[in-house]
């Protein structure tokens, strides 16, 4: 089947348990699109905003990037795994303290602002050209530089039984992996993510989602959902 020029953008709610080049390739099949690309690369357990870009739209993707992105993470204190998410096994637990939404709310400033965060190994990062995940795959853990990332807001939305909702808005190349192990030993436990969803990234807002299933169901109708270039 010939190829379609398409020029525009998808804005793709991307469902849990896949990843973000298999969600690209999908959508690129359901619109027998010549060219597509994406902005953000989300992890496989997270779902939401993961902008597809096609044809002339794929020239935009560098730039939208840099727009700052908003984050609503579930974080289970009391257990840590090799991932910092549901995906990978558990290394540690350890007891959780008594703990209020106050005394949360109280340490958040510590993590805003400019910040440092060294990379997880199980990322796309590259060793000598090796990602990292392979390595960490392999149980081999290698010395990654701290790099520097913006937090512009943080803020703790609800806490219950162990189980902290927080919101982040910040800079590309923030791991939300890696602030939530941090925040969790800053709260005296450890900890990782149980669900991560992204509301905003670059630029689009979440009333742009379009789940995958509508795609899929609404084939006569499916082009109605591409947003256009930009004047």
């Amino acid at each position: 089947m010939e190829k379609r020029i398409i020029d525009g953008f998808l804005i793709l709610n991307k469902p849990a348990g896949m990843t973000s080049n298999r969600a690209l390739q999908t959508v690129k099949r359901l619109f027998q699109a010549k060219k597509a690309g994406f902005v953000g690369t989300l992890d496989p357990f997270a779902t939401g905003m993961l902008p597809i870009c096609f044809g002339k739209a794929t020239k935009l993707s560098e730039a939208l990037h840099e727009h700052p992105k908003i984050y609503i993470a579930t974080l289970q204190l009391g257990t840590a795994t090799n991932t910092g998410d549901t995906e990978g096994e558990i290394t540690k637990q350890s007891p959780v303290p008594p703990l209020n939404l106050d005394q949360i709310k109280a340490i958040l400033p510590e993590f805003t602002g400019l910040i440092q965060q060294i990379p997880p190994m199980f990322s796309a990062l590259k060793k000598d050209g090796q990602p990292l995940y392979k390595l960490a795959r392999q149980g081999i853990e290698v010395e990654r530089a701290p790099r520097e990332v913006t937090v512009y807001d943080l803020m703790a939305l609800d806490y219950l039984n162990g189980i902290l909702i927080f919101k982040v808005q910040s800079s590309k190349g923030l791991y939300v992996r890696v602030l939530a192990e941090d925040l969790a030993k800053k709260l005296g436990t450890c900890g990782h993510l149980i669900a991560l969803h992204r509301q905003e990234c670059a630029g689009f807002l979440e009333t742009d989602l379009v789940l995958l299933e509508t795609l899929q169901s609404q084939a006569e109708t499916r082009d109605a959902f591409l947003r256009p270039l930009p004047l």
